[in-house]
């Protein structure tokens, strides 16, 4: 496959939060609420910490090893066994169960952790890394989870179950999908394997959660990732000693409003949380516990517990108990020897609210890394950009700012005023500077004339610059078309479509041009153009 892939700061493409540039500068005003650098030697202090924590290692290769009875790679099998040991220690993202993979950032950050994994394992050969995807199979947020778009398509699945969405069944309306996609994506040479895939993966009565680790598996065993599906009772029986402390003190909210008070004062607050940061999970539910003065309330589902009791009910049922987003990463830490979190930019964002209630669950705080991003493009749309003078990062710009620079650049006439504007601003000074001479009431009369002549000179630029624009009307409609393949509803591409286009164009080998061009420990936006003949 002929492809190239150039990069550039995550600051210039101005898609990104202050938090997240501030983060990657290394800001003094944000290291406080951080425990590691995301550095060589931030990896190496993350070590030493999770050293101390006693992880059950026995637990974890135990659910691996059950997980993957069926289907583990070399790879795969070679990582379970190195996780009984020590000195190997899991590099992790997490993401929720978006039907056929959601949007392409997840693609993007699992390969993020396969790449870094890679990377450590060479630099640091006294200890072994593995790749870990942590499915947030309990979250029941199903509209954000339940659609994707293909080449602005839109597909959504219509349902009527609740609850976690990692519980949900696949039904007849969910394969009804899989017919949309092969539809759209089956004339290029891959998109019948795909389509293939998604039948193998989802199928009826299948939940979600084991449908996409079947996809997940199926993209990435050879790399060794390994899935884990924390919707279990075994994992979440290491987890009651936090949940009974959250039950007892209401821990978290207390330390994370002592980060915000603070944090507010220069960032967007990403998490606020709440007292309790806990929801009752059962069936296909998936309700929050409020604590209303001494009892513990699930409103929607008329229960109510003594303090007592539902810590009795804890440890009889620790599954029917889930993190919400506030604990979430401390269940994540506590289950397994991870060392480094990648995220994306409102990930990390949350993560950096947490330091304290790390601290107080005396639980080890990981290297936070942010994903890696790309933006695919082809050599068609690339020679069309230089033509007009413009490199890929240039896209960046609005297509309006783009079109008034070429315009410019391009016009045979000078379309700027601003030298006859200054020359204006000088006869109207020396005006004034006459006018006050005679007869200082004159003054204020004065400006406003200048006011309103210079205010007519910029709207004649204005209109020289309108009129010479209907003379680049075809360079318009080729930046309105690149911009619109490029930033589907002005958004980053990786926000918006899905894999199946690009997976349909390139099959497998997809993933291999994603892992070469990923970057461990050194973030920078990717651009990856492909060869338009060689696909």
């Amino acid at each position: 496959m002929d492809y190239h892939c150039t990069y550039t700061s995550y600051k210039s493409t101005n898609f990104f939060s202050k938090i997240v540039v501030d983060y990657l500068s290394q800001a003094t005003g944000l290291q406080p609420f951080y425990k590691h650098l995301p550095n060589k030697d931030g990896i190496l202090n993350a070590i030493a910490e999770r050293k101390i924590f006693i992880t059950d290692r026995k637990l974890l290769v135990d659910y691996f090893n059950m997980q993957y009875a069926k289907a583990a790679s070399i790879k795969q099998q070679k990582n379970i066994e190195l996780l009984a040991s020590d000195n190997c220690f899991t590099i992790t993202t997490a993401h929720q169960p978006n039907i056929f993979t959601g949007p392409l950032y997840f693609i993007y950050k699992i390969l993020h952790a396969v790449k870094l994994a890679q990377e450590l394992n060479e630099e640091l050969s006294d200890y072994n890394f593995v790749p870990v995807y942590y499915m947030g199979s309990e979250d029941a947020d199903l509209d954000e989870l339940g659609n994707i778009t293909i080449q602005e398509k839109k597909i959504t699945w219509n349902t009527q179950q609740t609850g976690a969405v990692g519980r949900m069944k696949v039904d007849k309306n969910f394969l009804q999908l899989i017919h949309e996609i092969e539809s759209q994506i089956g004339v290029n040479e891959f998109g019948n394997e795909l389509s293939s895939i998604f039948k193998q993966c989802y199928t009826l009565d299948k939940t979600i959660q084991q449908a996409t680790f079947e996809l997940v598996n199926i993209l990435f065993a050879e790399y060794g990732l390994l899935v884990l599906i924390p919707d279990n009772i075994d994992l979440k029986k290491a987890f009651i000693p936090t949940v009974t402390k959250e039950l007892q003190e209401q821990f978290s909210r207390k330390e994370v409003d002592k980060t915000n008070e603070e944090f507010g004062k220069h960032y967007k607050i990403q998490a606020a949380g709440r007292e309790l940061n806990l929801f009752y999970l059962i069936n296909d539910r998936r309700e929050r516990i409020e604590k209303v003065e001494q009892h513990f309330i699930v409103q929607n589902l008329e229960i109510q517990f003594s303090l007592d009791e539902i810590l009795i009910e804890l440890n009889m049922h620790p599954e029917r108990f889930s993190a919400n987003v506030i604990l979430r990463p401390v269940f994540q830490e506590t289950i397994l020897p991870n060392i480094v979190f990648i995220g994306g930019g409102g990930e990390l964002a949350y993560w950096l609210q947490l330091k304290k209630v790390f601290e107080n669950a005396a639980v080890p705080y990981p290297v936070l890394v942010l994903r890696n991003s790309f933006l695919f493009y082809n050599t068609v749309q690339e020679n069309k950009l230089q033509k007009m003078g413009y490199e890929i990062q240039n896209t960046f710009l609005s297509t309006e700012e783009l079109f008034v620079d070429l315009v410019k650049k391009q016009s045979l006439h000078n379309l700027s005023l601003q030298e006859q504007i200054e020359q204006a601003n000088i006869f109207y000074q020396q005006l004034e500077k006459q006018s006050a001479e005679i007869d200082i009431t004159l003054v204020a009369h004065t400006q406003a004339i200048a006011t309103k002549a210079i205010k007519k000179i910029e709207a004649l630029e204005k209109k020289l610059l309108r009129a010479e624009k209907r003379k680049f009307a075809d360079q318009k409609n080729q930046l309105e078309i690149i911009k619109k393949d490029l930033f589907p509803n002005n958004n980053l591409q990786e926000r918006v479509e899905n894999m199946s286009h690009l997976y349909s164009i390139f099959g497998k080998k997809l993933i291999e041009i994603i892992l070469t061009s990923s970057k461990g420990l050194t973030q920078k936006f990717g651009f990856i153009c492909i060869n338009k003949k060689a696909s």
